[in-house]
């Protein structure tokens, strides 16, 4: 029988792919006698006696095989990792695995503080590098605290970042394992990374060292002084100074940043002498693996440790494709979050609301055809400027929504690994207030029978009527609902159309109240005090400023399409029956050519007719994601294109590609929803939980697979729609 946990010292060659490339390096450099802390590995055969004795095995495979993992969206891959790192915080190790593990770190490891890492098979080869993209946590302490980080470590095998990094590599996701490195902590004083050869440069080397633990280098919160050599001679060739503050140090069973005392400020963390010292490491450990290699060490005093080797994988202009450095902006710190958040609602979001007021100034009917050509050329810079922004940072700052649902599971441990969303969730959003305004609209109709019969008939009241006045407030604040950037206009009449429809059934209410929230919001922070509940206060604030921005963003971004949208409906008014142009199939610059040039003809490519299908299919059930609990049947409303928004009857389901914010003004209406699109973080998924309506994402060509009229049954437990006719 093979054992599950061994020593470092004892693993051979023939253990090398069931402890992962880290376990196996770490052996081999002990084998060498370089100075390597102690530990020892759970091998991948304790991962999967951990899978198949607690059932969860299975429960992955059933996430995972949803649907075709090549069509899986990185907000949907997302949801994924939530629900199975979610299985792993709840289910304890068994108590044979346990007990074995427990006795092996007694007699090896006992009462020290220790670093737990991942070591999965296939990482840190020279194929490719998961560097970074599994979990290590420093400065454990008890045999609780190790045993559940040990389930975190093998829970991240199924993080976003390194499912994603696993599909551009083309490997097996179902074949994936993690073996567990545990070694006792080395609180260096001094410590680094070296690259033996330098990935910009192959005739250099490169050595990066700060004062304290590795792990502000490593996350990058601290930066290191570096030191470039050449790689033949070790001659230094040039040191970069960095600034010096910070260093990260051991508390009990934590890390912390802390300022450097004004001697350390002044000095580099490594001599010249220490500077060579581990470039020499670095070649010896080349000369041993067979190849350049990337090297992780600590000094405690004299001693110099050896923590990691991995080889280099990517040189410069090599591998051009790989996106592994993306897939870490998927994991942002909360300092960098709490900046964008400042940069997003102080500078960003004022700036963007300033230019679409300043556009609104400007009435394209009043201006020349050459006026009108400049105006709409401007308006359509701002709007991919902006939409540039919103991809850049509006975006990423939705980061915080996860940062704090990660602490809150963590913490809290619920049943529903989406609960911290209804913590979330106590916040005031653009499209809630727009929805609140339309059901008071809404509520005057319904309660008014002589003003609902009179807009019934179109003899509508005068305008200095209270209904009209609200409606003209609605209209100067949100727009007139215009589907933003297309050009599908309804003006008044739709908002109309859409105020019967909402008055024909009772007024619709948010799931949310204080005393609810209150209860979620006490019993996440009953779990920290002092200065760490403040932390957590903190935190959870950034996470209410996310989600709510996740949402009002796209309301902001929809002011400046409004604008665009409003010149580029004046312009094509105005080209309307010239010569040949088909002006509905102009594009914004070919828009500004005809207006410029009397004589302009566009040139149109000749679109070729597609093959007709020669079979229907008929599916009665699609998987998708669970994004919002609940169970309802009713009637499909399949949205294809805006304008169809304001044919929404009471009480259907909404059905359609992906729900733009700037249309969930219908929600209110719906019995549920279905989206193509996948996520818990996409709009449609946050506005049903917040109306408490059943929310299945992640269908698969969801808006032609089902049509208008289709009795569905949709499960948001399950994330599964049911097609009954």
């Amino acid at each position: 029988m093979m054992r599950s946990v061994l020593r470092l010292e004892h693993i051979t060659v023939s253990d090398r792919e069931r402890v992962g490339g880290k376990g196996f390096a770490l052996a081999t450099m002990i084998k060498k006698g370089l100075k390597v802390p102690d530990g020892l590995c759970i091998a991948v055969d304790g991962y999967n006696r951990y899978l198949a004795e607690t059932g969860l095995g299975a429960r992955i495979l059933m996430e995972l095989d949803r649907k075709d993992f090549a069509e899986v969206r990185w907000e949907e891959m997302w949801d994924v990792s939530l629900r199975i790192r979610n299985l792993f915080i709840k289910t304890p190790i068994p108590g044979d695995l346990r007990s074995l593990i427990e006795s092996s770190l007694e007699s090896e490891l006992s009462g020290k503080p220790l670093v737990v890492r991942s070591s999965a098979p296939g990482e840190d080869s020279s194929h490719a590098s998961f560097a970074g993209l599994h979990e290590s946590f420093v400065n454990i302490l008890g045999i609780d605290s190790i045993l559940e980080h040990i389930r975190l470590v093998w829970a991240s095998l199924w993080s976003d970042r390194a499912l994603l990094y696993r599909q551009e590599l083309g490997l097996d996701v179902h074949r994936s394992s993690m073996a567990v490195v545990i070694q006792e902590l080395i609180a260096g004083e001094r410590s680094g990374v070296t690259f033996g050869r330098n990935p910009n440069d192959p005739s250099q080397a490169v050595v990066e060292s700060v004062y304290g633990l590795n792990q502000g280098l490593v996350e990058g919160s601290i930066e290191p002084d570096r030191w470039l050599l050449d790689r033949k001679s070790g001659t230094m060739i040039n040191h970069h100074s960095a600034q010096r503050d910070l260093a990260v140090s051991a508390h009990t069973g934590s890390t912390r940043l802390e300022k450097l005392s004004a001697e350390k400020q002044s000095a580099p963390p490594l001599s010249d002498n220490e500077v060579a010292k581990v470039f020499r490491l670095a070649l010896e450990l080349e000369e041993l693996f067979g190849s350049p290699q990337d090297v992780e060490w600590t000094f405690l005093g004299d001693e110099l440790y050896v923590l990691q080797s991995r080889p280099i994988t990517t040189m410069a202009g090599e591998n051009k494709g790989d996106k592994r450095a993306w897939y870490f902006t998927l994991r942002r710190s909360f300092d960098n979050l709490k900046a964008l958040r400042s940069r997003v609602e102080g500078e960003l979001i004022p700036a963007m609301e300033g230019e679409a007021k300043s556009f609104a100034q400007s009435n394209p009917a009043e201006l020349t055809d050459a006026e009108l050509a400049k105006e709409l050329y401007q308006r359509q810079e701002a709007h991919d400027k902006w939409l540039q922004i919103y991809w850049d940072e509006f975006i990423p700052l939705a980061h915080g929504i996860r940062l704090f649902g990660q602490v809150y599971n963590d913490t809290v441990r619920p049943d529903d690994p989406y609960e911290f969303m209804d913590l979330l969730g106590a916040t005031e959003m653009a499209s809630l207030e727009r929805n609140r305004r339309l059901e008071d609209m809404a509520g005057m109709i319904r309660e008014d029978p002589v003003l609902a019969d009179k807009i019934r008939n179109r003899d509508y009241p005068g305008a200095d009527h209270s209904f009209f006045k609200a409606l003209d407030s609605f209209i100067e604040r949100f727009g007139d609902l215009s589907c933003s950037a297309e050009l599908c206009v309804q003006g008044r009449d739709g908002i109309i159309r859409l105020l019967l429809e909402l008055a024909s059934r009772p007024a619709a209410k948010e799931r949310f109240r204080s005393t609810d929230l209150e209860r979620l919001r006490e019993r996440f922070l009953s779990h920290f005090e002092g200065a760490k509940r403040l932390s957590m206060e903190e935190l959870l604030d950034l996470g209410r400023a996310s989600y709510r921005l996740r949402d009002d963003d796209n309301i902001y971004l929809g002011m400046i399409q409004n604008q665009l949208r409003s010149a580029l409906e004046e312009s094509k008014n105005r080209l309307t029956g010239r010569g040949n142009l088909e002006v509905e199939t102009l594009d914004p610059f070919e828009v500004i050519e005809a207006l410029n040039d009397p004589d302009y003809i566009p040139q149109k490519a000749v679109a070729m007719p597609e093959e007709s299908a020669h079979f229907d299919i008929r599916p009665r059930q699609l998987v998708g994601q669970p994004a919002s609990p609940g169970v309802v049947r009713a009637s499909a409303r399949v949205i294809t294109e805006p304008s169809n928004l304001f044919d929404f009857k009471a009480g259907e389901i909404l059905v359609c590609d992906a729900v733009d914010p700037n249309m969930t003004f219908v929600v209110p209406l719906a019995a549920g929803v279905v989206e193509r699109r996948g996520g818990m973080l996409i709009h449609g998924a946050i506005i049903a939980r917040e109306y408490g309506l059943p929310c299945v994402t992640g269908i698969p060509d969801a808006a032609s697979l089902i049509h208008t009229g289709d009795e569905l049954t949709v499960d948001g437990y399950l994330g599964i729609v049911i097609k009954h006719s």
